[in-house]
C-alpha cells in the first residue's frame, strides 16, 4: 500500500477510535488479571472541553494506555457529576425564557425539565473526550444522580446521622444570593478587592457623646445588637453596663466586654450584628444578644431591617452612607484592599446568613484520612500539598451539606407536623419508624413531609470510587476493582474532592479509595495568566485538536507539564507535536521505501547492537520516571530518543548508500531489526500519541484483525551493556563533530577530509570505525599515537580527534575556540565545585549522586588539560 505524502490526522483519528471501540479494547470486566483502576474526576453535566480537562484526561489516558499494554486488566470509569447549582440555574433560565417560573411548577415538574435538559444538553463533554483519544470504559459510564447512586448517597446520609454524625443546627453560613442556597467553606472563593472602611458615630445613650466604629458594611448595621470592647482597654472602661443607639434606626444596644476584640484594630470597638457574621453570632451565643436577620434569600432587606426595606445589599450601602454623612453621623471614609467571598459557581459576593442547615460533624472521620496521607499509605505527587492537606485537615470544621435546591438527592428526612423528624433510607420505613415512636398505627405516607434541601453535590461525589461500581449494593465489582490505582485531579479541589473520598473511602470499605494522588497544575497562557472567557486567551479545545490533530495536542501539553506545576501554554507547543507526527510519518515512508535483500551485512551490527542496549536502557529510565508520575521527564526523554537517536543517528547509520543516483538495498537482518525498533518505539510512544503510533503500527507489518498496538505488549526493560551504548555514543558524536566543522568552515556536506584518533582504548572506536567513514565522509581515518600536525582538533570525551580538512586553517579562530571551550568548561567545574563544598548535598544526597558530580570534576580537569595543551600547540 502507497503512503500519503503528508500525515493527516483527520485520516486516522476517526478509523482508529472506531476500530478500538468495535472491538471493545477499552473494555473491562473483573477476571484473573491484577486491575489497574481509574475513575475520572466527573465533569460538570454542563461542562464542555476547556484545557484544563484536556491535560488531566490526557494524562490519565497515558496512565490507563500503559497499564492496559503492560497486561493489568486496565478500567477508566467514566462519567459527569449533576452540579447542583450551574444545572439547576440553566435550567431556571431555560423555563424563564420560556415564560415558567421554577416557584409555579414545583418540584416535580421542575426535575422532569432538569431531566430532559439533561438528557438533550448534558454529557457533551464525554463525547468531545472522545475526540482526543481517551480510553475510557464507555459501557461504565455514571452520573452522579442515576438511580444506584443517589440510593447510596440516601444510604450514607442514613448511616451517617444514625452513627450521631450527621445533625440539623442554626448558625451563620455563606449564602449565596444567586443562587439560594447554602454554601460550604470550600465553594467560597476569596479576592483581593479595593474597598472602603466606614468609621460610623454610635452615640452613648443619655449623653451627647460618640464612639466611632469602622466596619466594611455599613448596610448591616440595621441588624446591631450591641458594640463590642476589650475588657482592658482603658479607653472604654466607662462604658461598661452602658447603652449606645445605632444610627439612623436608633435602638439602643448594650455594651458588652470580650477579649475576642483586637485593641489594635480600628478604633478598638466592634459592632456585634449577630445574624450576619459568624464571629458575631458566637459573640451573641456567648452574651445572649437579640438576633436580627436583617436580608431576604435574594440579599433585599426585609421587614426586620426597618429601612430601605426591599433594595438590594449593595444599593442600600451607597444609600446609607448619603444618610449616615447628611445625619451626621459618617466620621470618616478609608481606602483599603479587603478580601472578599465569592460563591465559586455564580461568582457572586456571598453573605453571611443565619439558616437552619444540615451538618456532618467532621473531626472523628477526618482523623484516619489525615493519618494516612501524612504517613504516605496515600501517596502524594507532588508532596508539596501535604502540607497543605494537613493544614486543613487538623483544622477541620463541620460540613455543611444541605442546599437550598430542587436538583439533587432529597435529604431522607421525613417530619411529623410537629415537627418530630424521621431519617430513613424510604418514606416507607420512616413511616414504620413514626407509628413506633407515637403508638399511633393510623399514621399514613401522607402524615410525613420530605425535608425541601437537598445533599450539596460533593456529598455524592466523594462516594464516588466506591459508588461507580455499586459499592454499595453489591460486592462483585468493588472488592476487585478497589482501591484504585491513581487520582489525577487538580490541586485546586483537594479539600472539596480529594479529602473527602479519603474519609469515605475509610468509613464505608476501611481502606483509601487510590494508592497514589497526582496533581496536575494550572494551564495558564503564556504570560502566566489563569485561562478565561474575559481575557480571550482561552483557546477553543476542539479547534486546537481540528488543526494540530489529537496527538499533536496531547504531546504539546504534556511536553511542558511537570506534576503539581503549571502549565504555560503556547500554540507552538502543539505545533511541535504536529510535527513530530509528521516526523515519525516521514520515517516510515523511508523505511518502507526501501528495497529488501535476504542477507546479512556485518557493518551495521554495532549501530544495532548500540540502539538495542540504549533502547533498554531507556526503557529503565522511563519505569523510574512513570514510577513517580514525572510524566512529562519521560515524554521528553521518548521525544529525544525517537527523534535525536533513531531517526538522526540509527536510520542514518545503517541508511543504504546510493550509487549512480540509486540507492542499494538493504539487508534482511538489518530491514527487520529497524522494523522491530520502530514497533517498539511506537509502543512506548503510544500511551501518548495513539492515533499516529496505531497507523504505524499497522502499516509496518501485516496485522490480524485485532492485533491493535492499544493491546501489543508494552516493551519490557532486560539488562544493557554501558560499554556498548558508550561506543555508539562516542560514534555519534564524532560524526556529529565532522558535521559541524564543515558547516563552520562552509564545506559541502560531500568534501571528504582526513582524520585521525588518538584515544584511551582502541576498541572505543573500532568497531564502528566503517560507520564513522561513511558517515563522516572520510578519505582516511587511522588511529595516531599523538599529536597530528596541521590539523584541528576536538574532544568527545579524553579522546581526541584531529582533521585535515585539506583547506587552510585559521589559527586565530582555532585559538579563540579553543579558549572559549576552556572558559565555558571551568565555569562548569566552579558549579558542580560548589555544589561539592555545600554539606548539606554531600551529607544528604545518595552516595551514587556524589560520586556522580566529583567524576564531572575529575573529567573537567581532563578535558581542560588536554584543551590547554592543544592551545599551546597553536
Amino acid at each position: 500500500m502507497s503512503l500519503s505524502k503528508h500525515f493527516n490526522s483527520k485520516d486516522v483519528e476517526e478509523k482508529w477510535y472506531q476500530y478500538w471501540e468495535d472491538n471493545k479494547f477499552f473494555r473491562s470486566v473483573p477476571d484473573e488479571r491484577e486491575p489497574y483502576t481509574i475513575v475520572i474526576p466527573p465533569p460538570n453535566v454542563t461542562g464542555v472541553l476547556h484545557m484544563g480537562h484536556m491535560l488531566n484526561n490526557t494524562i490519565q489516558d497515558v496512565l490507563i494506555r500503559r497499564a492496559r499494554m503492560k497486561g493489568y486488566n486496565a478500567c477508566w470509569v467514566p462519567g459527569t457529576d449533576h452540579a447542583s447549582i450551574a444545572t439547576e440555574a440553566k435550567v431556571v433560565k431555560m423555563l424563564r425564557e420560556q415564560g415558567i417560573k421554577k416557584s409555579d411548577i414545583g418540584r416535580e415538574a421542575f426535575l422532569e425539565h432538569a431531566f430532559a435538559w439533561k438528557e438533550k444538553y448534558g454529557g457533551i463533554i464525554l463525547k468531545q473526550l472522545r475526540k482526543l483519544g481517551v480510553s475510557c470504559d464507555w459501557e461504565r459510564t455514571r452520573f452522579t444522580m442515576e438511580e444506584s447512586l443517589s440510593k447510596a448517597v440516601t444510604h450514607v446520609f442514613v448511616d451517617l446521622y444514625k452513627k450521631g454524625k450527621i445533625y440539623r443546627g442554626k448558625r451563620i453560613n455563606h449564602w449565596d444570593p444567586a443562587a439560594k442556597t447554602s454554601l460550604s467553606d470550600q465553594e467560597v472563593i476569596y479576592k483581593e478587592k479595593p474597598s472602603k472602611l466606614y468609621h460610623l458615630k454610635y452615640r452613648i445613650e443619655g449623653t451627647e457623646d460618640y464612639v466611632t466604629i469602622a466596619t466594611t458594611r455599613p448596610e448591616t448595621i440595621l441588624g446591631d445588637t450591641a458594640v463590642c470592647f476589650h475588657p482592658e482597654d482603658e479607653r472604654y472602661t466607662h462604658l461598661k453596663n452602658k447603652k449606645v443607639i445605632v444610627p439612623l434606626i436608633n435602638r439602643a444596644v448594650p455594651t458588652i466586654f470580650d477579649e475576642y476584640v483586637d485593641m489594635e484594630f480600628g478604633t478598638g470597638a466592634l459592632k456585634v450584628t449577630p445574624a450576619h457574621d459568624a464571629n458575631d453570632f458566637n459573640l451573641g451565643k456567648k452574651h445572649n444578644l437579640e438576633t436580627i436577620d436583617i436580608f431576604n434569600d435574594d440579599a433585599t432587606v426585609n421587614e426586620a431591617g426597618q429601612l430601605y426595606v426591599g433594595m438590594d445589599r449593595f444599593k442600600v450601602r451607597k444609600q446609607i452612607t448619603l444618610d449616615l454623612e447628611e445625619a451626621g453621623l459618617l466620621a470618616q471614609i478609608e481606602e483599603i484592599t479587603n478580601k472578599v467571598g465569592y460563591s465559586e459557581r455564580t461568582d457572586v459576593v456571598v453573605e453571611p446568613k443565619l439558616t437552619l442547615q444540615w451538618y456532618m460533624s467532621m473531626p472523628e472521620t477526618a482523623k484516619p484520612a489525615l493519618d494516612a496521607v501524612m504517613n504516605d499509605v496515600i501517596k502524594f505527587f507532588p508532596p508539596k500539598y501535604k502540607t497543605t492537606y494537613n493544614h486543613w485537615m487538623a483544622n477541620i470544621r463541620d460540613w455543611c451539606i444541605s442546599r437550598q435546591l430542587w436538583w439533587g438527592q432529597q435529604i431522607p428526612a421525613f417530619y411529623l407536623e410537629d415537627g418530630t423528624v424521621f431519617v430513613e433510607e424510604t418514606i416507607e420505613i420512616a413511616l414504620e419508624k413514626a407509628k413506633e415512636a407515637t403508638g399511633n398505627n393510623s399514621l399514613t405516607i401522607k402524615d410525613l413531609k420530605q425535608d425541601n434541601d437537598v445533599v450539596d453535590t460533593w456529598f455524592s461525589s466523594w462516594l464516588w470510587p466506591i459508588s461507580v461500581f455499586d459499592g454499595f449494593e453489591t460486592k462483585e465489582e468493588v472488592d476487585y476493582y478497589y482501591p484504585t490505582s491513581v487520582l489525577v485531579t487538580g490541586w485546586d479541589i483537594i479539600f472539596l474532592w480529594v479529602a473527602r473520598m479519603v474519609m469515605a473511602g475509610y468509613e464505608w470499605r476501611g481502606e483509601l479509595p487510590f494508592k497514589d494522588v497526582y496533581f496536575t497544575g494550572m494551564v495558564r497562557d503564556k504570560q502566566g495568566r489563569k485561562m478565561s472567557k474575559q481575557l480571550g486567551n482561552s483557546p477553543d479545545a476542539l479547534k486546537l485538536i481540528e488543526d494540530y490533530g489529537a496527538d499533536g495536542v496531547r504531546m504539546g501539553m504534556l511536553l511542558c507539564s511537570p506534576a503539581g506545576g503549571d502549565l504555560l501554554f503556547d500554540d507552538s507547543l502543539v505545533d511541535q507535536g504536529k510535527k513530530f507526527s509528521n516526523k515519525i510519518w516521514n520515517a516510515l515512508k523511508l523505511i518502507k521505501g526501501w528495497k529488501v535483500e535476504e542477507g546479512k551485512n556485518e557493518a551495521n551490527e554495532p549501530a544495532i547492537a548500540w540502539f538495542e542496549n540504549k533502547f533498554n536502557k531507556v526503557i529503565t529510565e522511563l519505569e523510574k520516571d512513570y514510577s513517580q508520575y514525572r510524566i512529562s521527564e519521560a515524554l521528553k526523554t521518548t521525544y529525544s530518543f525517537i527523534w535525536n537517536d533513531f531517526f538522526s543517528v540509527y536510520l542514518e547509520m545503517i541508511k543504504p548508500a546510493y550509487t549512480d543516483g540509486e540507492q542499494a538495498p538493504i539487508d534482511s537482518t538489518t530491514y527487520e531489526a529497524t522494523l522491530n525498533f520502530f514497533e517498539r518505539l511506537m509502543q512506548i510512544l503510544h500511551p501518548v500519541m495513539p492515533f499516529i503510533t496505531e497507523e504505524v503500527y499497522q502499516q509496518l507489518r501485516e496485522r490480524e484483525a485485532t492485533d491493535s498496538i492499544c493491546v501489543s505488549k508494552y516493551p519490557k526493560a532486560i539488562d544493557f551493556d554501558e560499554s556498548t551504548i558508550q561506543k555508539g555514543e562516542i560514534a555519534k558524536e564524532v560524526i556529529s563533530k565532522f558535521k559541524n566543522l564543515r558547516a563552520s568552515n562552509g564545506l559541502s556536506p560531500k568534501h571528504e577530509f582526513k582524520a585521525w584518533a588518538n584515544v584511551t582504548d582502541t576498541s572505543l572506536i573500532e568497531d564502528f570505525t566503517p560507520i564513522i567513514i561513511k558517515q563522516g565522509n572520510l578519505s582516511l581515518f587511522e588511529i595516531a599515537e599523538g599529536e597530528v600536525a596541521n590539523t584541528v582538533s576536538f574532544l568527545v570525551g579524553k579522546n581526541e580527534f584531529f582533521v585535515d580538512l585539506g583547506i587552510k586553517i585559521d589559527t586565530e579562530a582555532e585559538k579563540a575556540k579553543l579558549a572559549e571551550e576552556i572558559t565555558y568548561l571551568e565555569g562548569f567545574k566552579s558549579k558542580v565545585m560548589k555544589k561539592l563544598s555545600n554539606e548539606r548535598f554531600v551529607n544528604n544526597a545518595p552516595e551514587a549522586v556524589v560520586n556522580k558530580e566529583r567524576q564531572k570534576v575529575d573529567d573537567a580537569d581532563a578535558k581542560i588539560a588536554l584543551l590547554k595543551e592543544s592551545l599551546s600547540k597553536l
